[in-house]
C-alpha cells in the first residue's frame, strides 16, 4: 500500500505518517513547511525528516510528479492554512492552498487512478449553526474565509466523484489536540496556548468570559477513523468528535491541575484576538465587531453517530488523559527550545 500525505510535517499529518509506519505502508510525505515543523517528524523509533519532498501542493507539475509512476494507492490532504486570522487576511492565498490545491490532487489522482482521497476538512463549517449537536447536512453555510475554503473544497470532491466516480471521504475535525499540537505559532490553537503560559508561569489572554464550550477529540482517535474510511466507496462527509464539548475554563482548570499551576486567567475583549491582523481593520469596509463577537462565542458540538454507526469508530480518548499527555509533550519540546536558547 503506498499512500500520499500532504502536510505530513504538521501536527496531524506527521502523526498520520508515524501510525502508517507502523503498518508498513509505503509513504510519499509532502510538506512546504508553511506551517509544518521538523520538531514534529522525529519519533522515538523513527525520523522522517529526510523522507519531506518539500512541496507546495498548488504546484501542477511537481505534483503530477508525485503521481505519475501511477502507483499512489490513498491520498490524504492535510495541507492546508487553518488559522482563521491568516485566512481572513490574506483570502487569495487561502483559496489557492486550501481550494486549488485541493482540485491538483483530484485531478492528479483522476488521471492516475488513486483508489480513495481523504480530505481534511473542519466543524468550522458549520459556523453559523446554531442546533447542536451539528449533523453532517443541513446546517447554515459559513461566512468567514476559512470554513468557506473548506466547503468549497467539499463541493469539488463531491464534483469528482459525481462526475468521475472517485472514491472520497472529507472528514470534518472537531477541535483536534494531542502531542505535537502547535504551541510556537503565532496565533496558537487554544490548548497549546494555555499550556505554553502556564509552563512559563505566565497568565493566559483568553477572549470573552471562558464559558465557550468546544467539542474535542485526540489526534489518535482522528487517526484511528482516517484508517478506517480507506475501504469505503462513494463520497462521504464525517463529522470527527467527541461528541461532548468542555468549556475555555474547564479546560484550564484541568490543566492546571496536571501542571499544578493556579494562575487564574485574564479575559479580554473579543476584538483582542484579531489585534495581530490590523489589515482587517482597515479599508473601506474593516470586518464587524458581531462577527468577530460570534466566531469567539461560538458553541461547536457535533453528532458523530455516522461515524459509530457506519465506520465502527468511536473516541478513546479521555479529555483528562489526552490533555496530560500533550502537557508532557510539549512541555518536554519547550524545555528542549530553552536548551537550545530558543
Amino acid at each position: 500500500m503506498k499512500v500520499l500525505i500532504t502536510g505530513a510535517a504538521g501536527f496531524i499529518g506527521s502523526q498520520l505518517a508515524y501510525r502508517l509506519w507502523k503498518e508498513n505502508a509505503e509513504l510519499v510525505l509532502v510538506d512546504d513547511y508553511s506551517y509544518g515543523r521538523e520538531d514534529n517528524l522525529v519519533f522515538p523509533d523513527h525520523d522522517f525528516t529526510e523522507a519531506i519532498i518539500r512541496l507546495d501542493i498548488c504546484n501542477k507539475e511537481g505534483v503530477t510528479r508525485l503521481f505519475q509512476p501511477g502507483d499512489i494507492d490513498y491520498v490524504y490532504n492535510l495541507a492546508g492554512i487553518a488559522p482563521l486570522p491568516d485566512c481572513q487576511s490574506a483570502p487569495q492565498h487561502a483559496i489557492e492552498v486550501n481550494v486549488i490545491g485541493l482540485v491538483n490532487l483530484l485531478e492528479n489522482g483522476r488521471r492516475y487512478g488513486v483508489k480513495k482521497l481523504i480530505q481534511a476538512s473542519t466543524n468550522a463549517i458549520y459556523e453559523n449553526e446554531t442546533t447542536f449537536p451539528t449533523e453532517e447536512e443541513g446546517f447554515a453555510l459559513p461566512s468567514l474565509i476559512y470554513p468557506n475554503t473548506k466547503y468549497a473544497a467539499e463541493r469539488f470532491c463531491a464534483s469528482y466523484h459525481d462526475t468521475y466516480g472517485m472514491n472520497i471521504t472529507c472528514l470534518r475535525f472537531a477541535n483536534v489536540y494531542g502531542p505535537h499540537i502547535d504551541c510556537l505559532r503565532k496565533q496558537p490553537p487554544f490548548v497549546a496556548y494555555m499550556i505554553r503560559e502556564l509552563y512559563y508561569n505566565r497568565t493566559p489572554i483568553f477572549h470573552s468570559d471562558g464559558t465557550q464550550r468546544r467539542d474535542y477529540v485526540y489526534v489518535s482517535d482522528l487517526i484511528d477513523l482516517a484508517l478506517r474510511v480507506q475501504s469505503s466507496q462513494g463520497f462521504d462527509q464525517v463529522n470527527v468528535s467527541s461528541g461532548e464539548n468542555y468549556s475555555v475554563n474547564e479546560f484550564y482548570a484541568i490543566a492546571q491541575e496536571i501542571m499544578g499551576k493556579d494562575i487564574p486567567a485574564q479575559y479580554a475583549d473579543d476584538a483582542h484576538y484579531w489585534e495581530a491582523y490590523p489589515t482587517l481593520y482597515e479599508g473601506a469596509y474593516p470586518i464587524k465587531n458581531d462577527v468577530l463577537a460570534r466566531e469567539i462565542n461560538k458553541c461547536t458540538l457535533c453528532d458523530n453517530s455516522r461515524a459509530r454507526e457506519k465506520y465502527g469508530w468511536s473516541p478513546k480518548v479521555s479529555v483528562r488523559e489526552g490533555l496530560a499527555a500533550v502537557i508532557e509533550h510539549e512541555c518536554a519540546l519547550l524545555a528542549e527550545l530553552e536548551k537550545r536558547g530558543g
